[in-house]
């Protein structure tokens, strides 16, 4: 670490790139983030940013050439580590903050710089809790040192977490605060206080760089915004510069009207798919209806049981009790095959390894369902085929050289839209969607529910699972919420609000924990 000239940017982001096998990841990126204010990154999957903030903590280390400067202090951005970027002044927040529930505020906060002892080795504990009030004074956390950490608010806990990262400031606001996706489980009212407190830090001089990928809180919090697109800046904005529309465009590259196209509404009341009784897995009793036309979101956290149920309505899981109606009839799937003859398509979460053939062709992978057409006298028509998926290409907005492309080449995004493609083509009654946006960037994100809105147009019936409770909220009919294997909440549009669903999610988990 060396020092460089003195600089009114409080960070300073110089020419760093990051190449892995195969991908550059970062290319020639720089730019700067002003003392005292809150600097948002953003950019979709697959941008950089996540490499950037990596790199920056020193899990990483750049390619040759780049530097990163914290109020003059100049560090190789090839030769960063976690002691380094310590001692440079950054500090680190990340999405899950590394808090401890079942011990106290004191102990949290000790933890790292370690506790205040006696010559002997024993702790201090009254000089610990006036330590302890001091910090929690400084940063205006409304708890006592003695609190156990689990029945604070969650904002509060994300900002025990913060003052733990911040405590050893040489200065005050010296530094450079890095909040990655800190407000991402968050209920919305959690996010406004949360928000509150780092604008509160931002006015008194702390520099804090924010990462985030809801744009309503970069839009009205931020003083500028930074994205990122393929590795490289896309732009920065300022001020009144920062709206939806031009982040979207700068994320996407192209503008959008709506980051999520609107569903047609669902004016059928036949029930399509109806489960009754549910159980397997993680599931107890499971009931719900879906109507002819309608999208019906489906939330709840990691182990709620909402991708059993997706593939028990696909007959890809042993169901113990219950049953499935379909069209007004039951129905009992004993494979796959079954379940596709009746008309269910299933988008599995994993692309990667349960939906695609990576070293197959983009035609072998978008005809692979329907594979049985093109055989004729023992023969398989490959022409026939390849002709299709070209058709599928311009129809599904594949961006690909060509129907012989390697599906593994493509980017994520455009390996979802094959997989959507392979199944959409077969016209389903149900379309079972598991994740259907994840990893992929915005533009692809919007045209994927391009696809889905044609699709329910058609009057096909869509069960959706997404973590995303924003993408839920803005694409579903009704939402029901899974926890512990249980239905324990309904939403319908329009009073289907993102912040309501992960208080609900959370609210179960917690009480049951």
């Amino acid at each position: 670490m060396s020092v460089a000239p003195p600089s009114e940017a409080a960070l300073r982001i110089s020419h760093v790139s990051k190449t892995f096998p195969g991908t550059r990841a970062l290319i020639d990126l720089s730019f700067d983030v002003k003392q005292g204010e809150i600097h948002a990154l953003v950019g979709g999957n697959g941008s950089g940013k996540s490499t950037l903030i990596k790199i920056m903590a020193g899990v990483y280390n750049a390619d040759p050439g780049g530097t990163i400067t914290v109020d003059g202090d100049e560090m190789r951005a090839d030769h960063t580590t976690p002691a380094a970027a310590r001692a440079l002044g950054l500090h680190f927040v990340h999405q899950n903050p590394a808090v401890f529930p079942d011990l106290s505020v004191a102990e949290n906060l000790a933890i790292g710089r370690g506790f205040q002892t006696t010559a002997i080795g024993n702790i201090r504990w009254g000089a610990q809790r006036r330590r302890t009030t001091a910090l929690l004074e400084r940063f205006d956390i409304a708890a006592r040192p003695e609190a156990l950490v689990r029945s604070l608010r969650p904002a509060e806990r994300a900002m025990v977490a913060i003052a733990r990262a911040l405590q050893d400031q040489e200065g005050e606001h010296t530094g450079v605060l890095v909040l990655d996706e800190p407000t991402a489980s968050l209920p919305r009212a959690e996010v406004v206080r949360l928000m509150g407190a780092l604008n509160r830090f931002a006015e008194s001089g702390q520099t804090i760089l924010f990462v985030s990928h809801r744009l309503d809180e970069v839009i009205d919090s931020c003083d500028q915004a930074t994205v990122l697109r393929d590795g490289r800046l896309a732009g920065t904005l300022g001020g009144e510069e920062i709206t939806e529309s031009r982040l979207i465009e700068l994320i996407a590259g192209r503008s959008l009207e709506l980051a999520f196209p609107s569903m047609p509404a669902a004016t059928s009341e036949e029930i399509a798919l109806e489960a009754k009784r549910i159980e397997g897995g993680p599931l107890k009793g499971v009931n719900f209806q879906l109507q002819r036309g309608e999208v019906l979101g489906i939330a709840g956290l990691l182990g709620s049981g909402r991708s059993e149920l997706l593939k028990m309505a696909f007959g890809a899981y042993p169901i113990r009790a219950g049953s499935f109606d379909l069209d007004g009839k039951p129905v009992n799937f004993r494979h796959i095959g079954q379940a596709m003859d009746a008309g269910i398509a299933y988008v599995p979460e994993d692309r990667g390894t349960e939906a695609s053939f990576p070293d197959l062709s983009l035609s072998d992978n978008v005809s692979a369902a329907m594979v049985d057409t093109y055989w004729r006298n023992l023969r398989l028509r490959k022409r026939a085929a390849d002709a299709d998926a070209r058709t599928s290409i311009s129809e599904f907005f594949i961006r690909a050289s060509s129907e012989r492309q390697k599906m593994g080449t493509l980017s994520g995004g455009n390996q979802q839209k094959v997989v959507l493609a392979r199944w959409l083509r077969r016209r389903p009654k149900v379309l079972l969607l598991d994740e259907p946006t994840h990893g992929v960037d915005v533009g692809a994100r919007a045209e994927i529910y391009q696809l889905v809105s044609n699709a329910v147009g058609e009057g096909c019936s869509v069960l959706l699972v997404s973590s995303d409770f924003e993408e839920l909220a803005t694409v579903a009919d009704r939402v029901i919420v899974l926890a512990n294997g249980q239905v324990t909440a309904e939403l319908k549009a329009p009073d289907i609000e993102p912040a309501r669903l992960t208080e609900l999610a959370f609210s179960t988990q917690e009480l049951t924990a």
